[in-house]
């Protein structure tokens, strides 16, 4: 039974296949199936709870923070009819959730954010150039996981000022569509893995004709260079480090000068690819309010590319740290935990399931801003996914299928209402205030020791 034979059967029962309605525009049932065969996870076996619908209920997962992952397969109907006695809906144990999710793994959901995401932010990226070019942003993050000894020893548990963290974490890179906040490529790993380690996946998925903003954390020479070099008119711009050696080779413009880097000898050895010096455009600014900066990038033009534009483009790498804070804070609703599973391998298909419902909702609000002629960015992402777990929750699910059109334009239109004021420039520098708990940190008792 294909994947559209299953939602078929479903919508027959309390709204199921209305429930996917929403999404079924941008998430063609084909890249689930493609996805499952590709990693040999297609269902055989007829069961409650087939791989195509642990798909959903792993995206649901995510969307629904608030709802357990029972109430998430009983709101969005992922149980095959017919199994059941036809008296009463159809039910599923929390345990044959976790045994379905077993069975289907993380290769899945990974291999089919990797499908949508090349589809949906190549094409979204096209929409809104910077002088011709392509503009991506890619930083790092950590998300919390439950705290199991399974999770520890898959992705560590980071050090603290009182002595260890309270939880697991992993570290994500994440390649953005900056100006729709869409994610382009994704790398996860463990929370004492290096930032530019886990990022090395993720710039072959870089496209000509296209310039990746990076945080200061990236700065180096041997990515410079591989940027550069694997692709045609591919260019990167980051904020450098006081500890940078360069010489001045001419100047552009006021405070503008093309500058030479001096690669160290220890690297090129390691990397008999990099030449003995590296190129780069060297531009000082300051913005009202904040200390002078130094940029660093390989748009060499000053003509094609004016350095006061560059400037300021590079403040919209922000974007990446705002698309962080819409998943924790909005998406997880800033729980202790953001992930809730306590296996590592569901933890990683959680993660790629989030992912994929992150740039679903991120699509509508896309389809959204053009009917209203506004940047994506304009509309507010908390108030849409609020709006878009309704609807799953309760209009589609109550829904028939004659009135569901009807229902989705309204859901466009409410969307359409919550269009934010034009962005306004930051006047005073980012402070971060953080209260620390009055209670010690509880630890883990000794060996023979009781705990009252």
């Amino acid at each position: 039974m294909d994947l559209g034979e299953a939602l078929l059967q479903a919508g027959q029962g309390a709204g199921g296949e209305q429930s996917f309605a929403l999404f079924a525009q941008s998430l063609d049932q084909r890249w689930i199936e493609q996805a499952l065969r590709a990693t040999g996870s297609a269902t055989v076996r007829r069961r409650k709870l087939p791989a195509e619908y642990v798909v959903w209920t792993v995206i649901g997962m995510g969307l629904l923070r608030d709802r357990s992952i029972q109430e998430v397969v009983r709101h969005l109907d992922l149980v095959v009819p017919g199994v059941d006695p036809p008296n009463g809906r159809q039910t599923v144990t929390g345990g044959a959730i976790v045994q379905a999710r077993d069975r289907l793994g993380d290769e899945p959901l990974r291999t089919l954010f990797t499908l949508t995401a090349d589809c949906w932010a190549s094409a979204s990226v096209q929409k809104d150039r910077w002088r011709g070019l392509l503009v991506f942003g890619a930083d790092g993050s950590r998300l919390r996981i439950p705290d199991t000894a399974e999770n520890e020893q898959a992705f560590g548990r980071p050090k603290s000022g009182r002595g260890r963290a309270g939880y697991p974490q992993l570290r994500i890179v994440a390649l953005m569509a900056l100006r729709s906040h869409l994610l382009a490529a994704l790398a996860v790993g463990g929370c004492n893995d290096g930032e530019i380690t886990l990022a090395a996946s993720l710039w072959p998925k870089l496209p000509d004709q296209s310039l990746t903003i990076l945080d200061r954390g990236f700065v180096s020479y041997l990515l410079f260079h591989q940027i550069r070099t694997a692709g045609i008119d591919r260019h990167w711009l980051t904020r450098g480090k006081k500890n940078l050696n360069w010489r001045v080779l001419h100047k552009l413009g006021p405070k503008d000068f093309l500058v030479e880097l001096p690669v160290h000898r220890s690297l090129r050895r390691a990397h008999p690819e990099l030449p003995e010096t590296l190129q780069a455009r060297l531009i000082r600014y300051q913005r009202r309010g904040f200390r002078p900066q130094t940029l660093l990038t390989s748009l060499l033009d000053p003509v094609a590319f004016p350095a006061a534009e560059i400037g300021e483009l590079y403040h919209e790498r922000w974007e990446l740290e705002l698309g962080f804070d819409e998943i924790k804070t909005h998406t997880l609703e800033r729980e202790e935990a953001h992930l809730r599973s306590r296996a590592p391998e569901r933890v990683r298909q959680e993660l790629w399931g989030l992912a994929i419902g992150y740039n679903l909702v991120r699509l509508e609000m896309e389809r959204v801003a053009e009917r209203a002629a506004v940047s994506p960015r304009r509309i507010s992402y908390r108030h849409s996914l609020m709006l878009i777990r309704n609807f799953w929750l309760l209009t589609a699910w109550i829904a028939s299928p004659g009135v569901l059109p009807k229902r989705l334009e309204a859901l466009h239109h409410e969307l359409a209402l919550l269009i934010l004021p034009p962005r306004r420039s930051r006047r005073f520098p980012r402070a971060v205030k953080i209260k620390m708990s009055n209670y010690p940190l509880k630890r883990s008792p000794r060996k023979g020791r009781r705990v009252i």
